[in-house]
């Protein structure tokens, strides 16, 4: 329990220090947003009057506070060009196609990458073990937005396989909308099917050269329980900890993703608002996405404790 409620308490510090940086950078960045909302031609009573209304005449800790406070309870203000709640727009509108997309990534990412791995080290120095490899270093050197370009121009405007744009909520229509995530999810999904793909190749290339597999080798059991069973328990460690890591990494490439295949979730929210100086949505963008990432590694760190009987209290 203290050990839970110390990371816990690194997670809010944390989470803390995001607030400060994310506010205060958009602080620092070109751009006003009073003249964004009030045109071209202004009288400076509309002007000044406006500023005082979103509270801007004020000292930057008083604004920072005011946006805390309101930001832990829930209200996170209104957006000035939509004008929709900031809350329902990121959370209940964006957040779900962003995390759709990232869990269908991650699952295509976690069918392709393990059992390339798998192969790569169990045919060490042979053809698949050098396809796995150069496939999985080119799969994480390419850029995803060319990446993306590239699939829409082959599968989606030459053979006309997949719709290039547009999104259809999965929770709606299932087909349709797997069907419209397929390109971008593929798209996400290359650079971490390449990376679990190494991680497991190389994880499991040293656990098999471990005394006890040799044990286990010469009891007689199969093969395949003893990489199946014996090895992978050990590989998990070092796969959790690059999927927990990477999970964040998700949501940033999920944000070029998203703008290329006009999927509207947070990186397009996040991208439209940058260019409309909507500082709230901004924020609250960010703020999203630093608890998703420190929220997922927390459970990470949490799960090293049933994967390996060694860190558990006795």
């Amino acid at each position: 329990m203290r050990s839970i409620v110390g990371k816990l308490l690194q997670t809010l510090l944390v989470l803390l220090i995001v607030s400060v940086a994310a506010f205060w950078f958009l602080k620092l960045a070109p751009g006003d947003p009073v003249m964004l909302l009030l045109g071209s031609e202004y009288s400076p009573q509309a002007y000044a009057k406006l500023i005082h209304e979103l509270g801007l005449d004020q000292p930057i800790y008083r604004q920072y506070l005011h946006w805390l406070g309101r930001f832990v309870q829930g209200d996170w203000g209104v957006s000035y060009i939509t004008r929709d709640n900031i809350f329902k727009q990121a959370v209940l509108q964006a957040l779900p196609v962003t995390l759709c997309l990232a869990g269908m990534s991650l699952l295509l990412a976690l069918l392709v990458g393990i059992p390339a791995g798998l192969l790569a080290a169990l045919y060490r120095g042979r053809w698949i073990d050098l396809a796995v490899s150069s496939l999985s270093v080119l799969g994480s050197a390419f850029p995803s937005f060319y990446l993306g370009i590239v699939l829409i121009w082959v599968f989606g405007v030459g053979l006309g396989w997949f719709p290039t744009l547009g999104f259809v909520r999965p929770w709606d229509d299932l087909a349709s909308g797997l069907h419209h995530l397929a390109l971008p999810a593929i798209t996400l999904a290359s650079y971490y099917a390449g990376l679990i793909a190494i991680t497991t190749r190389s994880s499991l290339i040293d656990v098999m050269n471990q005394p006890f597999i040799k044990a286990v080798r010469a009891r007689g059991e199969p093969m395949s329980r003893v990489v199946g069973v014996h090895a992978m328990r050990n590989v998990m460690m070092p796969l959790v900890t690059v999927i927990g890591l990477q999970l964040g990494g998700l949501l940033r490439g999920a944000v070029m993703t998203e703008v290329v295949f006009a999927v509207p979730g947070l990186g397009t929210m996040i991208t439209t608002a940058v260019l409309s100086r909507e500082y709230g949505v901004v924020q609250a963008g960010i703020m999203l996405t630093a608890i998703f990432f420190v929220g997922v590694n927390l459970l990470v760190d949490q799960t090293y404790r049933f994967l390996d009987p060694r860190l558990r209290l006795r």
